[in-house]
């Protein structure tokens, strides 16, 4: 089962800070990165905002020359609001903008930094407006266009305002890397891969193109469906900034989805040589990372690690137990569960988990985590058989057939569906069915001792004594004498009859298969 526990929201729901950051001087540009809080933002939307940052910053000082300390200089008006803008007063910033544009009426950087800042407080249809009248001063102002509709597609995810504006900054600058990405991204939203694999391949063939251009190249490959061409990809990132840890990070993913555990574990270990496990939510996914490229052991030192507070969370209870190998049904365990379960009601992962938990603990409890969960994945094979497991557990057993059915009408060689299948036919005697399941699975595992008891004792309520007779024969050579005592004992008892009766002709005539 995929294992999908998440940290309390603002640790492990943000992605992991993965790029540096610039550290800029006061201006509006530093606070704008402040402001939309990067170190939530994925490591490619960080460098976009950085890079806006820095640009801002080229943009405005022309502007640092206060002639006055007036309220009648535009300029000087101009800084106050940038000032305003630097603390987060947006609205302070903006009334100092409206200043400056009533006496500069012509004043484009002033309408560019209002619409910015409209922005950020949300109220776009004003920030739209804004920057129309600023292109409107100045059509051909690449930047303008590049970051604002940067601005809207990657961080306001208003795709439909920004793609006419990101299409108007790559035509008047035909080297603007980020908005060809962003472009690319909403275009990749929109699920039209083509294009969006053209820009981004565009992007990547600029001298401008940078590792974390790669990445998003990766990303848009990836998503696509071409995990080859994303691989590769990321290596292209990787040796433009080998200390690119959001690109290593990524390609441990990747390699772990195409199967390559051992390229996915040197990954890893890089990742934890540079402190990626230096905070709980960073060695949670650490832990789940090596979990995933069977490295158990080192996902448990890992965990051994956090300080003891920490242990105690309930994300890394669940997941310690998992990787040991526990079926979640201690009480630690459970309460654990459940604690994740309060805060996302609707992570199936976790409610499929609790239906494990309580399969034997509670069958009604079980069966209903593991509806919920079906319920919010209905495509999902494990969480049908779980479910039908728990039917089985309170009895249910009609019921269980039927979706057991279904799931192998599907996936024909889903060995727990048979199982399962071939226990609800048998609890229900209908050995015909049931002799057909356990022969299924008799050949899938041949070294299984109990799948012919089952089959032994199938034929023999049917009177088909010889293959019973048989089936017996082949559990008695295969059992353990401590585990199967009493199945050994019982027939032991009955084989003697069984001889009599085949001896004497009776029973019903069956071929031997």
């Amino acid at each position: 089962m995929t294992r999908n526990y998440r940290l309390a929201k603002g640790d492990a729901t943000r992605n992991r800070v993965l790029t540096s950051k610039p550290r800029l001087d006061q201006s509006l540009a530093t606070q704008f990165v402040r402001s939309v809080q990067m170190k939530f933002l994925s490591p490619w939307r960080r460098l976009v905002l950085g890079v806006f940052a820095v640009s801002m910053i080229c943009t405005c000082v022309q502007f640092a020359r206060a002639q006055s300390d007036g309220d009648d200089d535009p300029v000087k008006l101009f800084e106050r609001g940038q000032d305003a803008h630097a603390k987060n007063e947006y609205q302070k910033a903006i009334d100092f903008y409206d200043a400056a544009i009533k006496l500069k009426p012509e004043f484009a950087e002033a309408e560019f930094q209002r619409a910015m800042a409209l922005l950020l407080i949300n109220r776009k249809q004003e920030a739209l407006d804004g920057f129309k009248r600023t292109v409107t001063l100045r059509p051909d102002w690449a930047f303008a266009y590049s970051k604002f509709g940067t601005f809207l597609g990657s961080y306001a995810n208003d795709y439909a305002n920004a793609e006419p504006i990101l299409r108007r900054a790559i035509e008047l600058d035909g080297g603007d890397v980020e908005s060809m990405v962003v472009l690319a991204e909403i275009r990749q939203h929109a699920g039209d891969s083509a294009e969006a694999l053209k820009l981004v391949r565009a992007a990547t063939a600029l001298e401008k193109a940078k590792s974390w251009t790669w990445r998003k190249r990766s990303f848009i490959e990836r998503s696509a469906g071409d995990k080859a061409a994303a691989a590769a990809s990321l290596d292209k990132a990787l040796l433009l900034d080998p200390k690119d840890l959001g690109a290593r990070h990524d390609r441990a993913f990747l390699r772990l989805e195409i199967g390559d555990r051992e390229g996915a574990f040197a990954d890893i270990q890089a990742l934890e040589q540079a402190g990626h496990n230096s905070d709980l939510a960073g060695a949670f996914e650490l832990a789940q990372l090596y979990d995933r490229a069977g490295k158990q052991a080192d996902a448990l030192r890992i965990l051994d690690a956090l300080p003891q507070n920490d242990q105690k969370a309930p994300e890394v209870v669940a997941l310690r137990d998992e990787i040991a190998g526990g079926d979640g049904s201690s009480a630690e365990s459970r309460s654990a569960l459940e604690q994740l379960l309060e805060r996302e009601p609707k992570n199936a992962a976790v409610l499929a988990r609790l239906g494990a938990a309580y399969r034997r603990v509670d069958p009604t409890k079980s069966q209903n985590y593991y509806y919920r969960a079906l319920q919010l994945d209905p495509k999902s094979v494990g969480y049908a058989i779980g479910y039908a497991a728990a039917l089985n557990q309170s009895r249910q057993f009609v019921e269980a057939v039927r979706i057991l059915r279904a799931v192998l009408s599907q996936a024909p060689d889903e060995y727990l569906a048979h199982t399962n299948l071939a226990l609800a036919l048998y609890e229900l005697r209908d050995f015909r069915s049931a002799i057909v399941e356990y022969q299924w699975i008799a050949d899938a595992r041949p070294e299984l001792a109990a799948t012919y008891f089952f089959l032994a004792s199938a034929h023999d309520n049917l009177r088909e004594y010889e293959l019973a007779l048989d089936a017996y024969e082949k559990f008695l050579a295969k059992a353990d004498p401590a585990a199967n005592k009493l199945e050994i004992e019982k027939i032991n008892l009955r084989l003697p009859i069984l001889r009599r009766q085949i001896q004497r002709g009776e029973g019903a005539k069956q071929k031997r298969p």
